[in-house]
């Protein structure tokens, strides 16, 4: 077995145990940290996604927020019709609207919802994707291209108050499929939902990295022209890849916001967005499983921090960041590969040198 695959095999069995600790998570911790590490598991899959766009094949985007927030609304507006059936949501009546929006009548159902927390990220995806990647547009110049569409939705979703509930976004949830919210066994059954489609993620992530699509889409990382030259269209592959990770996202979305209960316009701008990379890059990109140990890490971090620190928590983040980049450019699952490979080759018969002496 060589080198790669042992590190493969390390990697299946590190989720393996992540998923374990996740799942048994319940059992030991109250039911604030549980909804609270649901929060940071639904942050996962949109992990996984976008280090399956940036960390296979370097595509970064600092728009992803975008996609998420276009699922959280699909399953808000579900939540907030059916907290208030046969009547418009409270805030279309303070800006003076009597009649439900045609748009927001499919949303009275759940299947519906679900559905287009999906379907419309990956619609938004599969336009902006196929415009830039036929034209060429790359690296810094999608980055910024992605920015720019976060700034966008942020203006249009804020502005149309009378449709989305403007700054304030949506919120006052109250029942998921004729299941009351506020009690406990409701909100851990969300808990396992998004753990079971965090492994869900995972698996379709790994399976795709692991055969001929995934080496298309690393060599279209570290030599797109060359695959192009080899006969391949990488038009294609980069829009497939950017759709299901947008896919992702507005899955995570959906599974977010009724264990959160908000969503607003907030979540959708850039600086969420870059988050969203410093948790990829924290973890090490590349990898699905860094990605997943990002998010919750660095949520679970900025949380206990903010809870100690409220002032200058976001100052500890920063740091973070910047000493992975520094001294950890493959962030922490990185340095624990890179550790274990100088161990095993000091202590391998033939390379080990013991007090002097050359075994």
């Amino acid at each position: 077995m060589n080198i790669f695959k042992q590190l493969q095999s390390q990697e299946k069995v590190g989720f393996v145990i992540l998923a374990a600790l996740l799942l048994s998570a319940p059992l030991f911790l109250s039911e604030f940290r549980v909804n609270l590490l649901g929060k940071f598991v639904a942050y996962a899959i949109l992990a996984i996604g976008l280090d399956l766009i940036w960390g296979y094949t370097g595509i970064l985007s600092m728009g992803h927020g975008v996609y998420f927030g276009l699922g959280a609304y699909c399953m808000a507006m579900y939540l907030k019709l059916a907290a208030a059936p046969d009547k418009i949501p409270d805030f279309m009546s303070w800006s003076g609207l009597n009649t439900l929006p045609w748009f927001w009548a499919p949303f009275n159902s759940g299947l519906f919802s679900l559905v287009m927390a999906i379907v419309l990220p990956t619609l938004l995806a599969f336009i902006v994707g196929y415009l830039t990647f036929k034209n060429r547009i790359q690296g810094v110049y999608f980055s910024i291209l992605s920015q720019a569409l976060s700034i966008i939705f942020v203006v249009l979703f804020v502005g149309q108050q009378a449709y989305t509930g403007g700054t304030n976004g949506l919120t006052d949830f109250r029942r998921l499929f004729g299941f009351p919210l506020s009690l406990e066994s409701t909100q851990l059954g969300l808990y396992y939902v998004a753990v079971v489609l965090l492994v869900f993620t995972y698996l379709l992530c790994k399976f795709l990295t692991e055969r001929r699509i995934g080496k298309i889409l690393v060599a279209i990382r570290d030599g797109e022209n060359r695959v192009r030259f080899s006969g391949y269209n990488p038009t294609s592959y980069k829009v497939f890849v950017y759709c299901l990770s947008a896919a992702f996202a507005g899955m995570a979305g959906a599974v977010y916001v009724p264990q959160v209960g908000i969503i607003s316009p907030a979540e959708m701008g850039i600086v969420p967005s870059i988050e969203m990379i410093i948790w990829v890059a924290i973890g090490g990109k590349g990898t699905l499983i860094g990605a997943v140990i990002g998010a919750i890490l660095v949520n679970a971090l900025k949380s206990g921090v903010s809870e100690s620190f409220p002032d200058i928590w976001s100052y500890f983040i920063g740091i973070a960041f910047v000493v992975v980049v520094l001294y950890m450019p493959y962030g922490i699952v990185g340095l624990v590969k890179q550790t274990a490979e100088k161990i095993k080759q000091r202590w391998t018969p033939g390379n080990r040198e013991s007090n002097g002496v050359l075994e």
